[in-house]
């Protein structure tokens, strides 16, 4: 075990400090990262540090899984990454490694469920740290990670930008490329353009298909236009909408509240795929004719496993593709933007990323 120090809220909704943690090797599969930048999920990020969804006795709630940084030790077993490497680490560290979605690299899937990177219920054996039950997350000067759990990250490609893609980067990237997007040539919606919409938008176009951004409002498309997109539609326009039925292969729904899809579905041409990726707490309702009279497919996504995190991040390096981010460099800050974040009056025109560095 060693010591490092971390962040974390030691009641609920007070101020961020800095804790002293303990953290372990479970073998000389593990790898140390010297973390140097930590992504800030506008969504979990919140609820965990606050202990919105209950607390544990005994455990401080150190969140975080959208991790970069530098390798600094490895187990005699890791051959393909060395002491100086870039790395990144997403929304969990371990899985089974021994069911049907483990070993074809869709460690999300693992029948015998993940071990969270953030707060996750600690199994199968690859973390260990002082509390014994569940883990830390990124926000913390170090972190030990089992090598299949890391992924890579070019020297090329900054940091800081790349903390965003190993948890919604990645979940982006996963849907486009299951439905065919990566071959380009499709006509694709995207609903919603927070950070997640906008980290789609720019890979679907990056990938050479026409993207069309639908929002509620026209208050993004200046940003939406700037970015390349090749069309805006405004929700609300339900005449627009109707001009624009039959139109898309395959939309994205990113948005996070409440909200009725069936309009929606009748932008998609037959065969067509809407994929859900926000969370919402009403269910969908759809008419049962649509689905059989267009062959609509309505399905859903999370993240990736490592195999697809990997040639994510390959394919944002490969392309230049870089998403807007903020850096939140002091504890100030870091409350700041989490008040805003809970509020709901936070910025969606960029991605916050704490410079773990600085602060700690």
């Amino acid at each position: 075990m060693y010591t490092t120090k971390a962040i974390a809220k030691k009641v609920q909704n007070g101020n961020f400090e800095v804790i002293t943690i303990e953290r372990g090797w479970t073998s000389e599969d593990d790898v140390d990262i010297e973390v140097k930048f930590c992504g800030f999920s506008p969504f979990a990020d919140v609820h965990l540090a606050n202990y919105n969804w209950g607390s544990v006795p005994g455990l401080y709630a150190v969140v975080g899984h959208e991790i970069t940084g530098v390798v600094s030790k490895i187990g005699d077993n890791v051959k393909d990454v060395t002491v100086g490497d870039h790395v990144g680490v997403g929304y969990f560290i371990d899985s089974c490694l021994k069911c049907e979605y483990c070993h074809k690299g869709e460690e999300n899937n693992c029948v015998s469920g993940i071990t969270r990177t953030s707060c996750g219920i600690i199994k199968h054996g690859r973390v260990k740290n002082d509390n014994g039950r569940f883990s830390y997350g990124g926000r913390s000067k170090k972190i030990t990670v089992n090598r299949r759990f890391l992924s890579t990250i070019p020297k090329s490609y900054p940091l800081e930008k790349a903390a965003p893609i190993m948890c919604a980067g990645v979940t982006m990237f996963t849907p486009l490329k299951k439905f065919g997007a990566l071959n380009g040539g499709l006509k694709i919606g995207i609903m919603g353009f927070g950070g997640l919409g906008q980290m789609g938008a720019i890979m679907a176009k990056a990938m050479g298909n026409e993207v069309t951004v639908i929002s509620t409002s026209n208050k993004k498309e200046e940003l939406a236009r700037q970015m390349g997109m090749d069309g805006y539609i405004v929700s609300k326009d339900l005449d627009f909408m109707k001009k624009s039925s039959n139109s898309l292969d395959i939309i994205l729904d990113t948005i996070g509240a409440d909200h009725e899809i069936e309009n929606y579905l009748d932008m998609l041409k037959k065969n067509g795929t809407f994929v859900v990726l926000g969370i919402v707490s009403k269910p969908f309702e759809v008419d049962s004719k649509k689905l059989i009279g267009d062959q609509i497919k309505i399905t859903g996504s999370d993240t990736g496993g490592m195999k697809v995190t990997q040639e994510c991040i390959e394919f944002m390096a490969k392309k230049e593709l870089f998403v807007e981010t903020k850096l939140i460099s002091s504890l100030d800050q870091l409350q700041k933007v989490d008040e805003e974040l809970t509020k709901g009056t936070a910025s969606s025109l960029y991605r916050y990323v704490i410079d773990i560095g600085k602060l700690l």
